[in-house]
């Protein structure tokens, strides 16, 4: 039988190649979309035009409310800050900083892409947003966060829940008109694919594809 060196080996492996493959199909995602120019995909627009149609006060509120979680201050700054305190104060440092490079590097990942690709935004638009449609930076961090947790935690019910935060961002994003459909599938392959690669150095120095404090538990 395979020892648990071996299996620790194949499973963190297989958390590269995951994560790599996520990753390269946002990139291709948005090459797609690049050559398309700027009618996009026929689903985008599509999606789009439903999407109008359907507008009611009663969705707006709650996508607003999804879209002051998912940026500004609050993301960018709280949500990190926050994950590190509470990381540091249940004496895990090693998940700590996990949870803010996680963070941190889908970021800095959307915002590379934002400028190369260069998207324009849907034109009915109904808040403000910075350059750049192309992934959707609200949608990446929903998804990092849900992932880094699901992994730190290993709990069924954060994958649910998480799972559910994610599409709800996402339908949010493009309710509002922030985003095209496939902006948000961008985002959401690049915040799990970022989440998953960050997480296998903790695993290799940890020895176990579940990162810290995992080993005594395989």
């Amino acid at each position: 039988m395979p020892s648990a060196s071996s299996r620790h080996h194949v499973r963190r492996r297989w958390l590269v190649v995951g994560g790599a493959v996520a990753l390269g199909t946002a990139v291709l995602l948005g090459l797609l979309i690049s050559l398309r120019g700027a009618e996009g995909l026929s689903v985008d627009a599509e999606w789009m035009e439903e999407i109008v149609e359907h507008r009611s006060p009663l969705w707006e509120a709650p996508s607003r409310l999804m879209d002051f979680i998912g940026g500004g201050w609050f993301a960018i700054f709280l949500v990190p800050i926050a994950g590190l305190v509470a990381f540091l104060l249940a004496r895990r440092p090693y998940f700590a900083l996990y949870f803010l490079l996680a963070v941190v590097a889908s970021a800095g990942v959307v915002q590379l892409l934002k400028q190369l690709f260069g998207r324009a935004r849907p034109e009915d638009i109904l808040v403000v947003s910075d350059f750049g449609s192309f992934p959707s930076g609200h949608v990446a961090n929903a998804a990092t966060i849900a992932v880094a947790l699901a992994l730190i935690l290993r709990r069924r019910w954060i994958w649910i829940v998480g799972l559910l935060y994610v599409v709800a961002m996402a339908l949010s994003r493009t309710y509002l008109g922030a985003h095209w459909v496939t902006d948000t599938i961008g985002g959401a392959l690049i915040g799990a694919s970022v989440a998953v690669l960050a997480w296998v150095p903790f695993a290799v120095a940890s020895g176990s594809p579940r990162g810290p404090d995992a080993t005594a538990r395989d």
